[in-house]
């Protein structure tokens, strides 16, 4: 938190305006960088729930750990899982994932979206 709060104010996305003390405006670029962190994994986390719900019986989400979403995750292509276990696990963008990988945002989001479907199709999992 402390070292993305730095970047904040070394890259100018924050900035001191002498409108309160400096602890103040320091403590709030933490508080938001926090904050924002913490947003992005629940939304992390409500994805992986969404992808693996099992429609079975008790409605339960499917483990990380469980055998078929294991093998659910493995059977994807090379280029879907990375760009996956980017936006999902390590809660990269799919623009920053892209960067990583260097390719472009488009055929990032592609393999996003196919990765998805194709998980939801593995695991039987329907939209809804």
């Amino acid at each position: 938190m402390l070292q993305s709060s730095y970047l904040l104010i070394l890259d100018g996305r924050a900035r001191f305006e002498g409108r309160s003390s400096l602890k103040t405006f320091l403590f709030g670029v933490v508080r938001r960088v926090a904050s924002h962190h913490r947003r992005g994994r629940l939304r992390g986390l409500a994805l992986i729930t969404r992808l693996a719900a099992e429609p079975a019986t008790d409605g339960s989400p499917i483990d990380s750990q469980d055998p078929a979403m294991s093998r659910a995750l493995h059977g994807l292509p090379r280029r879907q899982r990375e760009v996956l276990e980017l936006v999902i696990y390590a809660e990269f963008t799919v623009e920053e994932s892209a960067a990583i990988l260097d390719i472009s945002i488009g055929s990032a989001r592609t393999h996003f979206h196919r990765a998805k479907q194709a998980l939801r199709m593995a695991l039987g999992v329907l939209d809804g």
